[in-house]
């Protein structure tokens, strides 16, 4: 029998899963198993009330139609809850679309949409390329590696931390040198592709701040595939 259980909510999973962001959810699962740590998994879609009763909350990415249905649904039957789970240190985790959602507002076309206000973030168009392409990002004395395409240019507010400073790529907005943004537990980022299969250690990051306890902590794994993924990632990123 398992001596630990991780509570993951996965929002609008099928909705939001693009760029094989489900792969996101495989890695916690599979690196929680290998260590006998039960992984207990529950979506929440649209019309779903959200519950304060997880430890780790997760959205991807998705198709602006798919996200703006997400957005409108957030802000009603869900921001309570995940306000509540942040403020009691939960893991809160949005890449891409799911990022721009736990901002402030983000904009599609004409439309000014409002966000959760989980970060100090808002997301706009401007007339410029799409921001495509690998990406390699400086996380204290670690590097986050994947890809990154997305169109809104995301700027912080005066406070708000970034998650980390672009080393290649672009990040939030290819010009101010930072990428993603967080907030004690809350976490945003545009790098997917998945994100944490090509980062085994912030995986591990994840499911250790969830349990409450440090990553060392944690039963040690064989990280050869890991690790040479990792570099691989490195590598076509130009490191």
């Amino acid at each position: 029998m398992s001596s630990r259980t991780l509570r993951v909510c996965a929002l609008y999973p099928e909705l939001m899963n693009i760029y094989a962001d489900r792969g996101n959810l495989l890695m916690l699962e599979r690196r929680c198993g290998w260590r006998d740590i039960e992984l207990r998994l529950t979506p929440s879609t649209l019309g779903d009330t959200l519950r304060d009763e997880h430890d780790l909350y997760y959205i991807g990415g998705g198709q602006d139609a798919d996200q703006l249905r997400c957005a409108a649904d957030l802000v009603e039957h869900k921001s309570d809850a995940l306000r509540a789970a942040a403020e009691r240190s939960a893991i809160v985790l949005g890449v891409c679309g799911g990022y721009q959602l736990l901002g402030r507002s983000y904009e599609i076309g004409d439309e000014h949409v409002e966000g959760v206000g989980l970060l100090d973030v808002v997301t706009v168009r401007d007339a410029g390329p799409r921001l495509i392409g690998n990406i390699a990002v400086a996380f204290g004395d670690a590097v986050i590696v994947g890809f990154e395409n997305h169109a809104g240019r995301t700027r912080l507010a005066a406070g708000q931390e970034p998650l980390g400073r672009v080393i290649r790529g672009h990040g939030n907005d290819g010009r101010s040198g930072f990428e993603g943004a967080r907030s004690g537990n809350v976490i945003g980022t545009y790098v997917h592709g998945p994100l944490l299969p090509k980062n085994s250690w912030l995986c591990d990051w994840l499911i250790a701040g969830a349990l409450g306890v440090e990553p060392g902590d944690l039963v040690a794994l064989d990280d050869t595939l890991e690790v040479a993924a990792h570099a691989n990632a490195l590598h076509a990123a130009g490191l």
